[in-house]
């Protein structure tokens, strides 16, 4: 018995259906209901469908099937096939008990996230209500509406952290332009990694994201005391030791980001691709990857930029410098792609520079 059917109780199928088996059949409701709720929202700019009460979809409209990037017929498909974020079998149980209880009408709502058919995040609210009633009292179908919030998801998620960027730009004297760079830099290197089809993980999603969260990856020097932090020579031991927990300190800041992503990039951009970074000593595949490309960006605009410590260097200097960490510090599939793009590099850097590296 799968997963679905437990927690559903799907029934048998009847004898004609047992030779196919995994085939489910519909026959949909031919109620006054029904008839009426399709006929309203079948040409509604609102995103809206039927469920069965197995919640399998068994009816769209048309806005609501020009939003899902991979609709096949909605035959047998069943409501997390459309929203992965609801597969969890805890999250299941929540949605089927509230829909099964007659104490919350036979209803549910929450927050759902889609892939669109631009391979970006949909992010909404869905409504399920009963539609159709069997001989017992309880829901036979469901109607459902989706109430599409991504861009103010977006943008709730970005001010909430921004705010959080801008504190510990007055920790750190690192410029807005270098996270701006940094950001720039990394979403470069996702974009050619897509390009080259060798990580299916990355997508327009992965590159947004990407392209946000690499500004954050420092955010946990705001824990880092500010005699530490800005000592113009160089680190006693101890003082090294309090200044790499930064690391940690952003993922606990960062823990409550709803992509892991952000964790991920404030975790782990110190470590090396042979194992001798810190805060673990993760090595090669092991680092994920978008630590590992914040990594390049970070550790080139740091070379490129005049500190108290050091002048600039130029870009065929810097370029030298990381040609020779290929395998030790760096990945070399990332390497590759910066020597053969690395005039798009010192461009972004250009384009944003400081005004003391002027």
């Amino acid at each position: 018995m799968s997963d679905l059917e437990e927690i559903y109780e799907i029934p048998d199928e009847p004898e004609e259906l047992q030779s196919l088996p995994n085939q489910k059949t519909f026959i949909f409701p031919e109620t006054i209901q029904s008839e009426c709720w399709t006929e309203r929202y079948k040409n509604v700019t609102v995103p809206s469908f039927i469920l069965d009460s197995s919640l399998y979809i068994i009816w769209m409209n048309d806005a609501c099937k020009s939003l899902f990037s991979e609709l096949n017929d909605i035959k047998d498909q069943h409501l997390t096939s459309y929203f992965p974020n609801i597969k969890e079998i805890k999250r299941l149980k929540e949605i089927y008990n509230s829909i099964k209880n007659r104490d919350t009408g036979f209803s549910w709502k929450g927050r759902v996230i889609s892939k669109n058919r631009k391979s970006t995040s949909d992010v909404a609210n869905l409504l399920l209500i009963p539609l159709d009633l069997d001989d017992s009292e309880n829901p036979a179908s469901y109607s459902a509406v989706l109430d599409l919030v991504t861009d103010e998801y977006r943008e709730m998620l970005r001010n909430m952290f921004s705010s959080l960027l801008e504190a510990s730009k007055l920790k750190d004297n690192d410029t807005g332009n270098h996270i701006e760079r940094v950001n720039r830099y990394s979403k470069f290197i996702a974009q050619i990694l897509k390009e080259q089809g060798n990580h299916p993980e990355i997508d327009e999603d992965y590159l947004e994201d990407i392209g946000f969260l690499a500004a954050m990856h420092d955010v946990g020097k705001i824990g880092t005391p500010d005699d530490i932090l800005n000592k113009t020579g160089s680190l006693e031991p101890w003082e090294r030791e309090v200044m790499n927990e930064h690391t940690k300190n952003g993922a606990y800041i960062l823990s409550t980001y709803p992509n892991p992503m952000a964790k991920q990039i404030a975790l782990h951009h110190h470590e090396k691709w042979d194992g001798t970074g810190y805060p673990f000593g993760m090595a090669n595949q092991m680092i994920p990857l978008c630590a590992r490309i914040v990594a390049l960006a970070d550790v080139y605009d740091a070379l490129r930029m005049k500190r108290s410590y050091k002048e600039s260097f130029s870009h065929e200097k810097t370029k030298a410098i990381i040609k020779d960490l290929s395998g030790t510090h760096f990945d070399p599939e990332l390497i590759k792609i910066f020597l053969n793009y690395n005039l798009s590099f010192d461009e972004i850097f250009t384009t944003l520079t400081d005004k003391e590296n002027q």
